[in-house]
């Protein structure tokens, strides 16, 4: 699959290094985790290149590398508490994330089946307070998609580097992660499904849907009626298009998810725009607005 061809040039001294990633929890060539490059210029987002990481020590690099850096990534960083609390688990961020490591994978999954089986039928999975304003997917689903295998594989990492994750744990503060969902920001576009990894369902309305997408966000919000975008992703023809090819939706995912890092990076330091009252046990994501909020922001892109 062909990469995003670099922007315009290297990001300014004055302003971190911007990173969006695309997670699987098995990562490989066909399927890599993918990572877009850029920075804030004025109120432009600047895409610079996109990188795959077909392997678990490519992206380890990525997270090894000198700050400063702001990243958004796209797998669930903390577990439901209610969960947690039910399987008897450690309640601290870093001792959790250390635990379902020991567990490894046989063992998370089968603590997660069993824990399932024990609550109501229409209620087997536990959210965190992010996942219901967000729409996002229950840290504990296992399959479509394997979420709670992503934090898994996502979490210890991040802690092992010793990046900053605001308001879960302290770290290296020239390198920062916080998390996002792709699709919180999609949504504010459109609701149509824009993409697959099946060939079948890789279809030209999905295209169509990409091209929605990628207009919209690179459109200027003077040229928006809806005023979807506040802020301009900065991409160049080559690029727009290499977003609009790619039908497994992963270059675009790992874009939207840049614009979340932007997002963060404006809102600044201690909590890059996260709540305040957000659990340090759960995490929450990158520009999602609290329940009794979202109605507000349910219109507009925030980067």
């Amino acid at each position: 699959m062909p990469t995003a061809a670099p922007g315009p040039g290297p990001a300014t001294p004055t302003t971190p290094r911007l990173l969006g990633v695309d997670f699987t929890s098995a990562p490989r060539r066909a399927k890599p985790i993918t990572v877009a490059h850029g920075w804030i210029d004025g109120s432009r987002v600047v895409l610079d290149h996109i990188e795959r990481c077909a392997d678990w020590p490519a992206f380890e690099a990525v997270l090894a590398r000198p700050g400063p850096w702001l990243g958004a990534f796209d797998f669930p960083f903390g577990l439901p508490r209610e969960a947690v609390i039910d399987l008897g688990w450690p309640p601290t961020w870093p001792a959790l994330v250390r635990h379902c490591e020991a567990l490894g994978k046989a063992g998370f999954r089968a603590a997660l089946d069993a824990h399932r089986e024990t609550r109501p039928f229409g209620e087997r999975y536990a959210h965190r307070a992010t996942d219901l304003p967000a729409r996002s997917h229950s840290p504990l689903k296992l399959v479509n998609p394997p979420v709670g295998l992503m934090f898994l594989e996502g979490a210890p990492r991040l802690l092992a580097a010793g990046v900053h994750l605001p308001g879960l744990h302290q770290g290296d503060p020239q390198r920062v992660a916080v998390e996002a969902y792709p699709g919180l920001l999609a949504r504010r576009i459109t609701t149509a499904s824009y993409k697959s990894d099946e060939r079948r369902k890789q279809t030209a309305e999905r295209r169509a849907t990409r091209v929605r997408i990628v207009d919209v966000l690179t459109s200027s919000p003077a040229d928006n009626a809806s005023d979807h975008a506040r802020s301009l992703l900065c991409a160049t023809a080559t690029q727009r298009e290499i977003l609009i090819d790619d039908a497994s939706g992963d270059l675009l995912d790992a874009t939207l998810a840049l614009l979340q890092a932007a997002s963060a990076a404006r809102a600044g330091a201690p909590l890059y725009g996260l709540p305040l009252a957000m659990d340090p046990l759960e995490g929450w994501i990158a520009g999602c607005a609290a329940a009794a909020d979202q109605s507000k922001t349910m219109g507009n892109i925030t980067p």
